[in-house]
């Protein structure tokens, strides 16, 4: 049956992926995205499935507005993917407010104040996703402040799929690994990825050596933990890119 499908961080990666994915099966996908004029372009892509709404996830007046829509439209939420994130690599000693902020507030924050508007338009057998990293288990240097909101993120998951279990309301969180699309660009300033780069290669990370997966094909994933029998449940899944 279709389901109602909300999309954070909607219009480019993973979530613009996620999104044609549940379209093309049939799915109706509420688009959220900071730039609105992103999501309204995937949903045009889309059609009639599809709709776009701008949304600040890290402003709880944003995410109240939104849901209120979003309930006066579809009037219930079967799968809520909170997928906005901010990656920047960056010192802590160096890092300005705005990196700091910025970062917890949108990856972790963010996704507790989407999870708390739409539990009230859920139903039994309703699913949130909360998409982690696979950073948090590895020694990735200027990646603190993410790597602690992608850590905080789990932490999260795993107590609201608890606090939502008598009410048949399944959480998990999901682990990617490095993805690749064709044309994806990182909106980080040059000077800051060439450190990274170097920082990352004096951990013993190679970045270019390491495998890529590509969005299409972690959209099968989430389609597999979306139909999931109701006698089953995923609390953490890992996914990690390999060498083909």
């Amino acid at each position: 049956m279709s389901k109602v499908i909300v999309i954070t961080g909607a219009g480019v990666g993973l979530g613009r992926a996620l999104a044609r994915r549940f379209v093309n099966d049939g799915d109706q996908v509420v688009l959220l995205g900071r730039t609105e004029s992103k999501v309204e372009a995937v949903a045009q892509e889309l059609g009639e499935r599809a709709i776009a709404v701008g949304c600040d996830v890290a402003s709880p007046d944003s995410v109240k507005q939104v849901f209120a829509a979003i309930k006066s439209k579809h009037g219930h939420i079967d799968v809520l993917i909170n997928n906005a994130a901010v990656f920047e690599p960056f010192l802590v000693a160096d890092a300005s407010d705005a990196q700091i902020v910025n970062t917890i507030m949108t990856n972790l924050v963010g996704a507790m104040l989407c999870a708390r508007e739409a539990i009230s338009l859920m139903r039994r057998g309703s699913h949130i996703f909360n998409v982690s990293s696979e950073s948090v288990g590895m020694r990735f240097p200027h990646l603190v402040v993410y790597q602690s909101s992608k850590a905080g993120l789990e932490r999260f998951s795993e107590g609201l799929h608890h606090e939502l279990e008598s009410a048949g309301i399944r959480v998990t969180s999901v682990r990617a690994g490095q993805m690749y699309e064709e044309g994806k660009t990182w909106d980080v300033p040059p000077e800051a990825r060439m450190a990274f780069g170097k920082a990352a290669m004096d951990a013993g990370i190679n970045l270019r050596e390491r495998p890529l997966s590509q969005f299409t094909s972690v959209t099968d994933a989430f389609r597999a933990l979306v139909d999931l029998p109701p006698d089953l449940h995923a609390i953490h899944v890992s996914l990690a890119a390999r060498h083909g």
